[in-house]
């Protein structure tokens, strides 16, 4: 080896000039190539149109769920596309969370007459939280609530949302036990909740939306965290503990760790399949699959990893 040989040699190794072959991607490189779309999903009645989907949800069958703004606003599907019933006519002003419980339970909430639903896996009404057409800020009453969230111990967490600024626990049976949160940008404020899913341990993760960021808190609303960047439009939470964001403003799906590290991103503004038009709800089926309902493309969206 030459003088000149060996001088290259020691400033790759340096890291001073690049190897002539490819570099390696560096873990946790967001990837625009990490998931690809399905075609044809889903498939609805002939004469059905879908409105502005709101929420997705996967219930423990592996049935895909979505609430949208129009007719038959609760819509269930296989996880191939096949229709397989609808519920919900005349029952909402304006469809927004759709979230399944351990029991296949279907909570929703309705961002204009501030109420929230559970209803049983056929669509039989369980139990009605908040009075309709009434808003308000206390134990009994919302301010168009956004979405829902439950503990393994059956509490369950309502962000609530448009009109208040607070998250709102409540027992499984439905009764008030606190809130937390004012109208703000510091830690323990929010400006719109409007997602809000648990992780394994426990803690509250709170799509802050108009503040770009996630806030972390412990059962009973004390600030651990934040991390941000995006605007969370939705929130979901894998049981291997991953985080999903759909983020309505950038119109795309970040794939991030629970302390906000991005692992992969895809979509753009735009109609085209695979692409986003206002990405709101979505959720991720045991088999890996992401669903991403969206309100100005009034579609529902599955992607499998690539």
């Amino acid at each position: 080896m030459n003088k000149l040989s060996g001088l290259l040699v020691c400033m790759v190794a340096l890291g001073l000039v690049g190897s002539t072959e490819a570099a390696e991607p560096r873990t946790g490189e967001p990837s625009s190539a990490a998931y690809h779309l399905v075609a044809d999903f889903p498939r609805l009645p002939a004469g059905w149109t879908l409105g502005a989907v709101s929420g997705v949800a996967i219930d423990s069958r592996g049935d895909v769920l979505a609430f949208h703004r129009g007719e038959h606003p609760v819509l269930v599907f296989d996880r191939r596309g096949k229709f397989l019933r609808s519920f919900g006519d005349g029952m909402f002003a304006s469809a927004h969370g759709l979230r399944v419980d351990s029991n296949d339970n279907i909570w929703v909430t309705d961002n204009a007459n501030h109420t929230v639903i559970k209803f049983d896996h056929a669509g039989k009404v369980l139990m009605t939280l908040g009075e309709k057409n009434v808003a308000g800020e206390d134990a009994a009453h919302f301010n168009k609530p956004t979405d829902i969230a439950f503990a393994p111990n059956g509490d369950f967490y309502i962000a609530d949302g448009y009109g208040n600024s607070r998250v709102v626990k409540f027992n499984k049976e439905g009764q008030f036990l606190m809130s937390w949160g004012r109208k703000g940008a510091g830690p323990g404020e929010f400006n719109l909740p409007h997602a809000v899913r648990l992780d394994a341990a426990g803690h509250v993760y709170v799509g802050d939306r108009e503040n770009d960021r996630v806030q972390v808190f412990d059962g009973n609303g004390k600030f651990l965290r934040q991390f941000g960047g995006f605007a969370p439009f939705g929130l979901f939470i894998t049981p291997h503990q991953t985080l999903f964001v759909a983020d309505g403003r950038a119109n795309k799906v970040l794939k991030m760790t629970l302390d906000g590290k991005v692992l992969a991103s895809w979509g753009a503004t735009g109609a085209e399949p695979g692409n986003f038009q206002l990405p709101h709800g979505l959720t991720v089926a045991g088999d890996g699959a992401v669903y991403v309902g969206e309100i100005n493309g009034k579609r529902i969206q599955k992607f499998v990893a690539n």
